[in-house]
């Protein structure tokens, strides 16, 4: 049986106070966070941190080759996916002419089609 202390935990912050001159117990207890079990706080930390959301930016990003045209893909790839806008770097002005006036509307809705309209909501084309 392990010994019994020799004063109680009351007794103990009376003679810490006294030793550092400040009684910092009614502080200690104020920011004292009771623990919690970690499946009641990840929901919540899943959905502050959009966890979900950014696994589908980037799963359109990672299946862009698969889904759109080669001729399309080897002159244009995704760069980013932000709040439902695709943004796709073009290598150059006559594919970007091409493919926004003539393959847009197949993109997307190919995007569209895999992901569902709330993730690729549009699409922005761009020289880089």
């Amino acid at each position: 049986m392990p010994p019994k202390p020799k004063f109680t935990v009351r007794a103990r912050n009376k003679v810490l106070a006294q030793w550092r001159g400040v009684d910092y117990a009614p502080l200690e207890a104020a920011r004292a966070t009771p623990a919690r079990r970690p499946g009641d706080i990840l929901p919540g930390l899943m959905k502050e941190l959009r966890l979900d959301a950014r696994q589908a930016e980037a799963e359109v990003v990672k299946v862009w080759n698969s889904l759109i045209d080669p001729a399309v893909t080897a002159h244009a790839q995704p760069a980013n996916l932000h709040k439902g806008t695709l943004f796709v770097n073009v290598d150059s002005s006559v594919w970007l002419t091409e493919i926004v006036r003539y393959r847009r509307k197949e993109i997307l809705d190919r995007l569209q089609h895999s992901f569902g309209k709330s993730v690729v909501q549009k699409i922005s084309f761009r020289i880089g």
